[in-house]
């Protein structure tokens, strides 16, 4: 399995040779010894992420070059899960959720109550705020649309989660990581039915909803926002898709 530590605010989940797939910051496929999820101060204004990223390696003495994470969530907070062939580890915050109303015009007063008016926060968001960050690995060699799909379900699962845990199913600054390794028993397929994907779709739920129990539950004086109009940022995507027949 991969093998996971935290150190001066830096996670890695390291195996050699691992295949990656990320949505992050200088994203898309890697193969790499490594993956991060590095936890940035608040007030974070750094625009040479690669540099940036290069130093908090270098501080926690992670050598090895990788797709990475960031997240205004303290690593004290990180929390994985494991089953079967599969492991996550999340960082979950809601301190920017992403609201999507299915009755957009219902939403209205709440998204005019909003100090932040965009439902588009763009690529130069900054990530010192919420983020459900998410790192999924299995020991499973994946096909190319395997590992694609893996991220998927690893979304999916983060999705259902947020939504039963806080009413939101996402944050404006959301990430996964989703690895696999060359040299395991190759795999075709990752769906929810597959050992992977259900695999993968427990240790996400699992390991989010410890990580929101960590930030946010008894003992602790944060609370999950009750909508985005009472949260620090936000966005409600209160706009109507015009709908067609291909």
């Amino acid at each position: 399995m991969f093998e996971t530590s935290v150190r001066a605010g830096v996670f890695r989940a390291a195996r050699e040779g691992a295949r990656w797939l990320s949505t992050g910051w200088a994203g898309g496929e890697w193969t790499a010894n490594a993956a991060y999820n590095v936890s940035v101060p608040e007030g974070f204004e750094r625009d040479d992420l690669g540099d940036y990223l290069a130093e908090r390696r270098a501080d926690a003495g992670f050598d090895e070059a990788g797709p990475a994470l960031l997240t205004g969530v303290d690593l004290g907070h990180a929390r994985g899960a494991r089953l079967g062939p599969v492991a996550a580890v999340a960082t979950a915050g809601v301190s920017n959720p992403a609201a999507l109303p299915m009755s957009p015009s219902a939403e209205r007063a709440d998204a005019s109550a909003r100090s932040a008016a965009s439902d588009s926060p763009g690529d130069d968001a900054s990530p010192d705020v919420g983020t459900v960050n998410v790192v999924v690995g299995t020991e499973r060699a994946l096909a190319d649309g395997a590992l694609a799909n893996l991220l998927a379900v690893a979304v999916e699962a983060k999705t259902a989660t947020l939504l039963a845990e806080s009413g939101f199913p996402g944050t404006t600054t959301d990430a996964v990581v989703a690895g696999c390794d060359p040299g395991g028993e190759r795999v075709p397929f990752s769906g929810s039915a597959t050992e992977v994907g259900a695999c993968a779709r427990a240790c996400v739920r699992e390991s989010v909803r410890a990580s929101l129990d960590s930030r946010y539950g008894d003992g602790t004086d944060a609370a999950i926002p009750e909508s985005v109009a009472d949260a620090d940022h936000g966005v409600v995507t209160d706009r109507r898709a015009a709908v067609f027949e291909p």
